[in-house]
């Protein structure tokens, strides 16, 4: 039978000293019992797989690099080369000896460059964290049946990166702020070397499982295609194909089960005699034999279990493999449209054309062996309870583990997969080429078969570096994203699946930011041009993925941030322990900018806090909503997708995570969860100056220009593929008197589509003083909302437009009740409230909230899930209130 074993046991570790290291005559011999070794002596590992940084923080050799400015002191360790080594057994070794079987060691992962000892003798070298190596055992006399050392020494990426830089030459690799321009010429996690939202922290290691494995004869690959054939009737096909090594296979059964474990198809397959075959199957199942795998939201995430098991002619298992597979057909429509310019960037699957609302998707942790399956679930639940139908894996990063795509594939969340290429011009040397090749067919094979799979990428921003930065001779990488990327996922990937070459990539020559053609990265907001938030609706795209806008973590996340520092001078806006946990480029002057043109300044960190955060979802709610409305309708996609920059962080630091290093929800979170509700309500204001100005359109004025008039326009989405009727509610009340507004009107929502219902409608606002024209125009203190009810007159969505700028508010105290029953929570108010955050000091991470950072308004209470609160008090802060107070809890 063939079998695996992990080499999971008995791993120690240590640095490499050149002048007393052999590694052809290195002995494993641990001091553990006597003293704490050094880095220069044998310890054990205390876990695998591992690295470096994990392991000299857990013997105590260095601080925690994400503390305080840990990371300044743990420069060395990417200085150094670095040692793992094991001892292990070949209890087959009779069968080797004999003939009988083979065996051989599969690394699935090694970071990065690597020479693999195997009992004194040099047998493997390695340069790509991304691909596997199989090392085959082919002669007995290499190895033992009782004792074997593997020894894997780590050279320093840091050092070897730069070798590489002097031979090929230095290129240009993004801004400063996005790590040494030499990281193009390893194939390693580039967030490794620093990025705007991350440290510098070059790890190495066996950062993947090992095994054994010993067989005569095997299953050597398995390969599955799923093809919807017809979707109406969900009549669907299945190709299998098993490829097989050895002699002493006999049969081949292959079993389909659905979800409860009932046999959907079987069939055994005998098979000829010889070294090597490969089995095709191909199973046709009509309508009502399996059903179609859905994305959250549209229907149920119907996954099947294939398994083969190879067998002898006894019957007796030889060898088996399985996986859950999905029936689901995607497409990338790109048409002309109807009243616009450019083409669609629409995804259609299993026949509906589907409005992507999600996130892009970092590694969460500078460590990645650290980040375990149920950290993964946790993360991608957070997307699902939030609306998020689409999450981005980033080119910077890696292709990541299988249980991230099986938990999408589960949670029916679809999945943009960039290839491990980011922000760099990077070559094209025949051995890069050579090895980018492996790494790509390796992980296709791995990933195809995943349902949530809905596009591959090339790279990320590679394209937008010669139109940012106009990169003298061109990119050599275009080959690979060009030519063998499109080729090798044609070859493997069936049913196909759209294939991008870069993101953002459209328009004319290298013109990546026409917003017509293709995705866009907008970041004229917060960089770029540096403009207002106010401005997205005028600069979005036909699919948005990237842009954002960054604010700090929670108070309890920041304390990570001043570990090390007695000094509660340290505990403001403007110190080095801010500066040090806040690695974009530029932020001070770009916070400066956002932050000064809506609320007004402060040096209390708290409220710093606070404030930084309603930016961040004023900004993110405001960014899904305009572009969501110009989701129109069949020919009028003009916006069929948006994905924020960025869901998570790898530390703990100011970023544009809408969830912080410890899944740490932000306001922006729950405002994107409100923009993808099935049915969602918007309400844009326009406000009219007296002369041709350069200020936010949305923003009354006081000073060189007036404001003269308002208008608004109202529209409302529905992402259900039936109609809704319902009733719109528009409430307007004055902040500075007792005058208000209410209207209401009937309306059907079509399917799939938004719709305009107000446009350039005077803005509603009191009377206007005797003597004509009033200047500010009454309408400056004027709120609006926004409300739809089904025909139950349940709320279904709300928004509340105030005046603009926030920091012209005066508001008053709101007179916030709450009452709780149960896990359900009712808000209150007796006058308006703007960002109203609940809170639970010391229940950042078991205390759960359905919503936060409400807008409330008088005669409309705001009901919320609470779940975890155990009789703990309820804090809250708001927009005239920054730091958090305790609320009078009613039962």
């Amino acid at each position: 039978m063939a079998t695996q074993r992990p080499l999971s046991g008995s791993w120690f570790w240590k640095r490499y000293r050149p002048e007393v290291d052999d590694l052809q005559n290195l002995t494993l011999i641990p001091n553990v019992a006597t003293h704490k070794p050094t880095i220069d002596e044998w310890s054990p590992c205390c876990a695998f797989p591992t690295e470096t940084y994990v392991e000299l923080k857990h013997a105590g050799h260095i601080p925690d690099p994400i503390l305080g400015f840990n990371e300044h002191k743990v420069q060395w360790v990417a200085e150094c080369d670095w040692l793992f080594a094991c001892n292990f057994s070949l209890d087959e070794y009779e069968g080797l000896v004999q003939g009988k079987v083979r065996s051989e060691i599969f690394f699935e992962g090694l970071d990065t460059i690597c020479d693999v000892y195997l009992n004194g003798k040099r047998v493997l070298s390695t340069d790509n964290m991304f691909d596997s190596y199989t090392l085959p055992i082919t002669t007995p006399d290499s190895v033992s049946k009782s004792s074997n050392t593997l020894v894997l020494h780590f050279r320093s990426a840091k050092h070897y990166s730069k070798e590489l830089e002097q031979q090929y030459g230095a290129v240009r690799a993004g801004s400063c702020n996005l790590g040494d321009p030499s990281r193009v010429y390893i194939r390693k996690a580039q967030y490794h070397y620093r990025w705007d939202w991350g440290p510098e922290l070059i790890s190495s290691g066996p950062w993947k499982p090992v095994l054994l494995r010993t067989f005569s004869t095997r299953i050597k690959e398995f390969e599955s295609h799923a093809k919807v054939l017809d979707i109406e009737s969900e009549k669907v096909a299945l190709s299998i194909l098993v490829d097989i090594e050895g002699k002493a296979a006999h049969s081949l059964d292959a079993i389909l089960l659905d979800e409860r474990g009932n046999i959907v198809r079987k069939e055994t397959v005998t098979i000829a005699s010889g070294e090597k075959g490969t089995v095709k199957l191909d199973w046709e199942f009509v309508s009502g034999e399996v059903k179609l795998w859905w994305p959250m939201s549209y229907g149920k995430t119907h996954l099947y279990m294939l398994r083969v098991t190879l067998l002898d002619k006894a019957a007796n298992e030889i060898d088996k493999a399985d996986r859950k597979i999905g029936f689901r057909r995607v497409e990338l429509l790109q048409y002309p449209l109807l009243n616009a310019p450019g083409t669609t960037f629409c995804f259609r699957i299993n026949g509906i054309k589907m409005f992507l609302g999600g996130s892009n998707w970092i590694p969460a942790d500078c460590f990645l062996t650290t980040v375990t399956e149920g950290k993964y679930r946790s993360w991608l639940q957070l997307m699902k309870d939030g609306g998020q139908n689409c999450v981005r894996v980033w080119g910077g990063g890696i292709y990541e583990s299988d249980a991230f795509y099986d938990i999408c594939d589960e949670l029916g969340i679809l999945v943009w997969q960039d290839m491990a290429f980011a922000c760099g011009v990077y070559p094209a040397h025949p051995s890069f080429v050579e090895s980018v090749e492996g790494e790509v067919i390796s992980n296709l094979k791995r990933l195809r078969h995943h349902p949530s799979l809905a596009i591959l990428c090339g790279n990320n921003e590679d394209y937008l570096q010669i139109k940012m930065w106009g990169v003298e001779g061109g990119l050599p990488a275009a080959v690979l994203y060009e030519k063998v990327f499109p080729k090798l996922v044609e070859e493997l990937v069936q049913p196909p699946i759209p294939y991008v070459f870069g993101s953002p990539y459209g328009g004319k020559g290298d013109d990546t930011s026409d917003p017509t053609v293709g995705d866009v990265h907008q970041w004229d907001i917060w960089a770029g041009a540096g403009a207002p938030y106010q401005d997205y609706d005028i600069l979005g795209g036909r699919f948005i993925s990237e842009f954002g806008v960054p604010s700090l973590p929670c108070l309890a996340t920041m304390e990570s941030y001043f570990a090390d520092c007695d000094d509660t001078d340290q505990r403001h806006p403007q110190s080095q322990a801010i500066q040090q946990h806040t690695k974009a480029g530029s932020y001070e002057r770009r916070f400066s900018t956002l932050m000064n043109e809506n609320f007004r300044m402060t040096g209390d960190l708290e409220s710093y806090m606070y404030l930084t955060q309603l930016m961040q979802s004023e900004a993110l709610g405001y960014a899904y909503r305009v572009w969501r409305r110009k989701w129109g309708g069949e020919g009028r996609e003009e916006t069929s997708g948006i994905l924020v920059w960025q869901l998570n962080d790898c530390w703990p630091v100011t970023s544009w995570a809408v969830c912080d290093y410890h899944l740490r929800c932000k306001p922006a979170y729950y405002a994107i969860a409100r923009e993808m509700k099935t049915v969602t309500v918007g309400i844009q204001r326009e406000v009219q100056k007296n002369r041709v100005n350069d200020r936010p359109r949305p923003f009354y004025e006081y000073g060189a220009f007036q404001s003269v008039s308002a208008t608004i326009d109202v529209w409302a989405s529905n992402l259900a593929l039936s109609s809704e009727e319902v009733e719109l509610e528009l409430f307007a009340f004055d902040l500075k008197s007792d005058w208000t507004y209410k209207e209401t009107r009937r309306l059907v929502l079509p399917p799939n589509a938004s719709i305009d219902v107000l446009t350039g409608h005077p803005c509603p606002h009191g009377p206007i003083s005797p003597g004509g024209m009033q200047v500010p125009h009454p309408s400056c203190s004027v709120a609006i909302g926004a409300f739809i009810r089904d025909r139950e007159g349940r709320l279904l969505s709300q928004h509340i437009d105030w005046p603009q700028p926030y920091k012209f508010l005066r508001p008053c105290d709101p007179q916030v009740t709450v009452v709780l029953d149960g896990e359900r929570l009712v808000v209150r108010v007796l006058a308006p409230v703007k960002g109203l955050v609940l809170s639970v000091p010391g229940g950042e991470d078991d205390v759960i909230w359905s919503d936060n950072c409400l807008d409330v308004v008088p005669d409309h209470p705001y009901e919320v899930t609470v779940k975890g609160l155990r009789g703990r008090a309820i804090y809250a802060a708001y927009l005239g209130r920054e730091r958090a107070l305790p609320l009078a809890l009613s039962s």
